[in-house]
């Protein structure tokens, strides 16, 4: 049923994006079991700095986030949204693990294979921890949380994940989880800070490879789930970021006129030369647009932990 509804979803989007002008494409369907595995590829990059920031927060600050995730409760669900692998969350639980802490994790990603992986690793590395993985779309199971132990939610949304987002699916993204969350539960979200804009064009330039095959394997799911029929070498990928608003963009380029037929929706969408898809934002923050995303939504910023360059931040929230 849930592969249906994810199938039913991804039709409906992708027609209303492709028929848009200008066209688009949308990020969360990065996330199949082959987007999941080039993106771990795109962390790895050293260009690439947020993955190597967020290890250094996490590896510098971990007893002092540890302590005040479980402060003042006797215990409390650790949920992770969009978990992945989860190599930098395991620095956390291993923390929390080693201090005897009371608490359940509950990692939440729209891919099956990664969740299995993570879950297997988690028992042969930490077995009397209590993991239970849940497979889906956040924003569906975010709704879900208030059905868990009744404990302190303390909810991760790591990697800068939110600058993916609209201003519109931001808003709508907080206000869900300051709907779940009761009066002292916590988030844990990772914002990509405004930089210098060389650093931020080497990791999105995609220097390796590893950014184009991401965004074309989101063309390669369409022609696998809807029976569409892309010719990947037909488009090439772009990026740039503009320092006033903060937006990277990526897009695939169509590089000749062509017509694409997509056989689930019984719909063909033609492409102009140079027209381009726009497939992904990445979002940079200050600190002031932080606070004030955490005040509207009802939560207080409890602490900032930022890496040695100040180019990433971990913002840890608590309901009022």
């Amino acid at each position: 049923m849930e592969q249906q509804i994810l199938l039913s979803d991804i039709a409906a989007d992708t027609l209303r994006g492709l028929s848009a002008n200008p066209k688009y494409l949308l990020s969360k369907y990065f996330y199949d079991d082959t987007g999941s595995s080039i993106f771990q590829d795109i962390m790895q990059m050293p260009e690439y700095y947020l993955t190597g920031c967020e290890f250094g927060i996490f590896t510098l600050h971990k007893q002092q986030i540890a302590e005040s995730f479980h402060e003042g409760v006797p215990g409390f669900d650790l949920i992770e949204l969009g978990s992945g692998d989860g190599l930098k969350t395991k620095i956390l639980l291993q923390q929390l693990v080693s201090k005897a802490i009371n608490f359940n994790f509950y990692p939440v990603d729209i891919s099956l294979k990664a969740n299995n992986e993570l879950v297997e690793s988690l028992q042969r590395e930490l077995p009397f921890l209590h993991v239970e993985a849940k497979t889906g779309d956040y924003f569906h199971e975010i709704k879900k949380l208030n059905g868990y132990s009744g404990l302190r939610k303390v909810i991760l949304f790591l990697g800068s994940n939110i600058g993916n987002f609209s201003d519109i699916e931001i808003n709508l993204f907080l206000g869900q989880l300051s709907a779940v969350c009761h009066q002292g539960d916590k988030v844990f979200i990772g914002f990509d800070l405004k930089k210098s804009p060389d650093v931020i064009m080497k990791a999105y330039s995609d220097p390796h490879g590893h950014t184009r095959r991401f965004n074309l394997n989101h063309l390669s799911r369409l022609n696998r789930e809807l029976k569409a029929d892309f010719q990947l070498s037909n488009f090439e990928h772009h990026a740039d970021y503009d320092p006033v608003s903060g937006f990277t963009k990526s897009f695939l380029i169509s590089t000749k006129e062509q017509t694409v037929h997509i056989a689930a929706l019984e719909q063909s969408f033609h492409f102009a030369k140079w027209e381009p898809i726009f497939m992904e934002l990445s979002r940079k923050f200050d600190l002031g647009t932080i606070e004030n995303l955490s005040e509207k939504h009802g939560f207080v910023v409890e602490k900032n932990y930022s890496d040695p360059w100040n180019y990433f931040v971990d913002s840890l929230w608590v309901r009022e």
